[in-house]
């Protein structure tokens, strides 16, 4: 049981860390180089099916941590804790701060005709994205050490 909670976690982790990566690394500045209308209708069409996928990816893994944590020994119990807990700051900045923002973008019925009040969000979107893919690195890190400890 020990080792399957393991490979859950690291595997969880690794995904979660994988994805965050993609999209920053390619995702991100293909959204920045576009204009505002096209970005806003791209961003609509590549949010569709991260929910509920991610978020199940992401809390699944922080679960297998925690179960890990408490059932997988000494070596495992400290690295496994950490993980979990990066893993559940990713969760926090995903559904405090990037979901709004998706919600304001998803909310806009014509990309040609803005609001006037509106904002452009990529550059806070991706400060939080950035720092959800520094989290979910982490907690890679974190799982990899636990599983080389086995």
């Amino acid at each position: 049981m020990t080792a399957a909670l393991g490979l859950l976690a690291l595997l969880g982790s690794g995904v979660t860390a994988g994805v965050l990566f993609a999209v920053a690394l390619s995702v991100l500045p293909a959204l920045f180089a576009m204009p505002t209308s096209t970005y806003v209708y791209a961003h609509q069409l590549l949010g569709r099916n991260w929910d509920p996928t991610m978020p199940a990816i992401v809390l699944g893994s922080t679960l297998a941590d925690v179960l890990w944590a408490v059932f997988g020994g000494g070596v495992h119990r400290a690295p496994a804790a950490v993980a979990a807990v990066l893993l559940l700051g990713v969760s926090a900045v995903s559904h405090l701060c990037n979901v709004p923002i998706n919600r304001r973008v998803k909310a806009v019925a014509d990309p040609q005709r803005l609001p006037a009040d509106w904002t452009d969000p990529r550059p806070l979107w991706r400060r939080w994205h950035l720092l959800r893919t520094a989290l979910a690195a982490a907690a890679l890190v974190m799982n990899s050490y636990a599983a080389l400890r086995s």
